[in-house]
């Protein structure tokens, strides 16, 4: 061991490492080398296998009868390989880590597990034991839950999002022994937030879009990560390896050209943070240089060498000025250069962001503050919501959806009934 650089003798320990000691980690290293070193000879030496050693470790064994081996493109003898494993062979398609593998990627079946799972959790039998207030919680912790995995890594057709949309729509707003009713408030309005006027539920295929986005805002983020570096071995670099040249025709994997198709409205999003730089394009053609061949070290405290190719008409002066006046306060640093989301207030991608953007939602001033409180039980604040909407079955409502019956309010007998009437300015009411 070397003390101050130092060889230094043996020495005795007489405490061990405190929880938290900043030498833990290294420790901890120190023993897995070895232990992994007295491991990899046993095995080469015939003694142990890998197997034996996991089912050692975890106090657990491979079942066999349900593993599987999946060639991947054409494997000489996977037969003999299974029949020496001891387990069966499948082919393409199939799920692994929960997401299909091998089917194409746009076709609709790929999500008839999801949709599936949904109806189960939906399942019309339970609007009976559960409120309206229940139904939107249930509602919320089933999308969360079950396709948000999916959704963060395919597109989803515009087909399946509207039959899983209608599926909550129906949960909804059907009545309790499994009839039909009618859907009071417009799912775009559903689907803003609470400060909006909406139930916070989410519009599947901008969810969607939002979470593909985060993809390209990793890549232009992401420096060293193994997974960017296979992208750009595949597809190649463009724009100083802010983003990947797009794939065309039967050329690259699906996914990742689902996910470009996603880029522009990204882009338009996003902004460069000017540092070094050796990656930003500062001026547009014909100079088509960077801002770094623009800075000079060498020029006083550090400044811009500006290189102009032509004399300046009278008529550009001012505009020639205001330039400078702007990159009088810039200095280029040391640091690398990187991408600012605009929406975002400390300049970073938020899927919660992108989708409020995406969804374009409703301007209204509604009185949520007054609706939306925490001891109030939900299901009471959903009738309050549907009031502040207007939207309950009051008589008056009734007939504007073809009720032929005289409209009189069946507490006090003397007005219409409505809305306001029948919770504000009723004298029965009132007296309650």
């Amino acid at each position: 061991m070397l003390v101050n650089g130092v060889p230094a003798g043996f020495f005795s320990s007489s405490k061990g490492l405190r929880q938290g000691d900043p030498l833990s980690p290294y420790l901890f290293v120190m023993g897995m080398e070895v232990l992994s070193v007295l491991i990899t000879r046993a095995v080469e030496g015939g003694f142990i296998s890998w197997c034996s050693i996991w089912q050692a470790a975890s106090g657990l064994k491979i079942n066999l009868d349900k593993s599987e081996v999946i060639p991947i493109g054409e494997v000489e003898e996977v037969n003999e390989m299974a029949v020496e494993i001891g387990c069966r062979v499948r082919q393409l398609s199939a799920v692994y880590l929960g997401l299909p593998l091998g089917a194409p990627n746009k076709a609709t079946s790929v999500w008839d597990g999801v949709e599936e799972k949904v109806r189960r959790r939906l399942a019309l039998w339970k609007r009976q034991y559960i409120s309206k207030g229940g139904r939107i919680t249930l509602i919320k912790s089933t999308l969360t839950s079950m396709p948000l995995y999916q959704m963060s890594l395919f597109r989803m057709p515009k087909s399946v999002a509207r039959r899983l949309e209608k599926l909550q729509r129906d949960f909804l707003w059907g009545g309790a022994n499994g009839e039909k009713t009618a859907h009071l408030v417009k799912w775009e309005v559903m689907c803003a937030d609470k400060e909006k006027g909406g139930l916070g539920l989410r519009k599947l295929a901008c969810l969607n879009k939002a979470l593909l986005h985060k993809w390209i805002w990793r890549f232009a983020r992401a420096k060293e990560d193994l997974w960017k570096k296979v992208l750009e071995a595949k597809y190649g670099q463009e724009d100083f390896g802010w983003r990947t040249r797009k794939a065309n025709g039967v050329f690259g994997v699906g996914v990742w050209k689902e996910i470009l198709k996603e880029s522009d409205w990204c882009w338009e999003n996003m902004v460069f943070k000017v540092e070094k730089d050796n990656k930003i394009r500062f001026w547009t053609d014909p100079w088509n240089a960077t801002v770094e061949e623009m800075w000079d070290q060498n020029f006083g405290q550090d400044g811009w060498n500006l290189r102009i190719l032509r004399a300046f008409n009278d008529w550009e002066l001012d505009t020639v000025g205001n330039l400078l006046d702007v990159l009088r306060e810039p200095r280029v640093t040391l640091e690398e250069d990187s991408v600012i989301w605009k929406e975002g207030r400390d300049g970073l991608f938020r899927v919660k962001r992108a989708y409020s953007v995406l969804a374009s939602p409703i301007v209204a001033e509604f009185p949520n503050s007054n609706i939306w409180v925490d001891r109030v039980p939900t299901k009471i604040a959903f009738f309050a919501w549907e009031a502040a909407w207007r939207k309950v079955l009051t008589l008056d409502r009734l007939q504007r959806r073809g009720w032929q019956f005289p409209n009189c309010c069946f507490l006090c007998g003397c007005e219409e009934e409505m809305i306001n009437h029948i919770l504000i300015h009723c004298t029965v009411v009132r007296i309650l």
